[in-house]
């Protein structure tokens, strides 16, 4: 067995400090969500929410993501969460415009939604995200900061990234399942919303916005950062193009 140092290493150190990086956040990631889930199934006996509700909860919406996210991929591009497009945007990848127009469609889909089951169920109060016993706006708003991070590399690594290769065919599904995992980790603690048009719908059709903002300001700036680490040290620019002669016409 032989193991490489030094010079043959040189030619790809940019390579494998983005490995580096890389492994930095996927094990950051793996711990949180580890480590996170045996501590939310702790918390879920003292409160209303037993394993199987939560598992029922978890499953649902990561299905429906991953349901959604294919289904609109070539159409919209999947990005079903407000959070979502912003990161796209910071990343260059839609214009503000789009956004804008985006963001408008997400929150009033998200609205009649919400009034739409409320209709059908006969006046049933719409389930709304909400902070955990003994955890304050600032704690949910971190635990938003970091799932929606996770969510949000997921996009790029899988549906973003133009050396996705492969990958890109399972996306709808490594996204959904990214949003059951979390949902598995956060909903003890914060509500595990990582979408700020889930919570605003639910909270616009009860008018109830107590600690609204956590799912606001945790998702968009989690997704921010992600998307703003990701296309600025995975993805690699195209090399420029070389001089191309001027046709010459007859």
């Amino acid at each position: 067995m032989k193991i490489a140092f030094g010079e043959a290493d040189e030619a790809s150190s940019p390579d494998a400090i983005k490995g580096a990086v890389a492994e930095f956040i996927s094990l950051f990631l793996f711990v949180f969500i580890g480590v996170g889930s045996v501590m939310a199934y702790e918390k879920i006996h003292v409160g209303d929410l037993d394993a199987a509700g939560l598992l029922m909860i978890a499953i649902a919406h990561g299905l429906a993501i991953a349901v959604l996210v294919a289904a609109t991929a070539n159409i919209s591009g999947g990005h079903v969460n407000p959070a979502v497009s912003l990161g796209l945007a910071l990343a260059g990848k839609i214009t503000i415009i789009r956004l804008v127009l985006y963001w408008v469609a997400q929150l009033l889909g998200a609205v009649a939604g919400a009034w739409v089951l409320k209709a059908v169920t006969t006046g049933e109060d719409v389930a709304r995200h909400a902070i955990g016993a003994n955890m304050t706006g600032f704690s949910a708003m971190l635990m938003e900061i970091v799932l929606t991070f996770t969510l949000m590399f997921v996009v790029f690594a899988t549906a973003v990234d133009p050396n996705k290769g492969t990958v890109g065919v399972i996306a709808p599904l490594a996204i959904g399942f990214t949003v059951l995992a979390q949902i598995f980790v956060g909903a003890p603690f914060s509500g595990a919303s990582m979408n700020p048009g889930r919570s605003f719908g639910p909270a616009v059709v009860a008018w109830d916005f107590k600690n609204h903002w956590v799912y606001w300001v945790g998702p968009l700036v989690g997704a921010a950062l992600a998307a703003l680490i990701y296309d600025g040290v995975f993805i690699s620019p195209a090399p420029p193009a070389g001089h191309q002669p001027v046709p010459t016409e007859f």
